[in-house]
């Protein structure tokens, strides 16, 4: 299991309120990173366009985020898409501007 890069716990913090981030964090590390298909070698840093792309989908919420990573789950292809991600580079351009209130 991968820790999650400085970057992703960034996101994590912004778009989170403090009562989910831990399970945002056990969520991301246990279900979104190497056991994706194909990305069993990635470290932290690689991860993050997949884990980035997770947290955009999920609004903030661990509902959101539960149905992103289980799209990541069927395809991560498809996951990359619907974030906008499609670019190898576009995910280190998003950044949240807040938690949902």
């Amino acid at each position: 299991m991968q820790s999650l890069s400085p970057e992703t716990l960034r996101r994590v913090n912004l778009l989170f309120e403090e009562g989910d981030r831990a399970s945002a964090i056990a969520m991301l590390t246990q279900e979104c990173g190497n056991n994706l298909p194909l990305l069993g070698n990635a470290d932290m840093f690689a991860l993050e366009r997949f884990q980035f792309a997770a947290l955009k989908l999920s609004n903030g919420t661990l509902v959101g985020l539960t149905k992103a990573v289980s799209l990541a789950k069927e395809d991560w292809r498809d996951l990359l898409m619907s974030a906008g991600f499609g670019d190898v580079t576009a995910h280190k351009r998003w950044l949240p501007t807040g938690h949902a209130e």
